[in-house]
């Protein structure tokens, strides 16, 4: 469940016009930092974002999926599954919530790090530039 705070934030973001990804951007920050916080781990950054964009969709942050040959199709209808849980209002159920956390409790926190999204970002980038 993300925090208070975090789903204020992103609401400030809509009323002043920004883009869902924006919105988005809160969640997975939070994200992060409850990777540092050592909350929970990751395996990768990348595990890490889409953490974080899968909460921001079951929050109700419209953001749409990836499209066809941007990732896999496990991951696109994945992303479609949070949006309706989104739209609909539905908690996650505790069981799984917590299953999830204590198989994230195994990975490690390097994939917070400073180093790790910078690498990540620089990667993105690289890949919008050549498409």
């Amino acid at each position: 469940m993300p925090e208070k705070k975090t789903i204020e934030r992103a609401r400030k973001a809509k009323k002043e016009g920004k883009r869902p990804t924006t919105q988005a951007g809160e969640f997975v920050r939070e994200e992060m930092d409850h990777i540092r916080e050592g909350k929970h781990g990751a395996r990768s950054t990348k595990q890490a974002i889409a953490i974080g964009l899968s909460k921001a969709r079951r929050a109700g942050v419209k953001l749409s999926p990836p499209r066809k040959g941007q990732a896999s199709t496990r991951t696109r209808k994945q992303a479609q599954r949070d949006l309706a849980r989104g739209r609909s209002g539905r908690k996650a159920s505790p069981t799984r919530s917590a299953a999830s956390r204590r198989a994230l409790k195994r990975e490690g926190t390097r994939a917070a790090s400073r180093s790790a999204i910078s690498r990540q970002s620089r990667m993105a980038a690289k890949k919008t530039v050549r498409n």
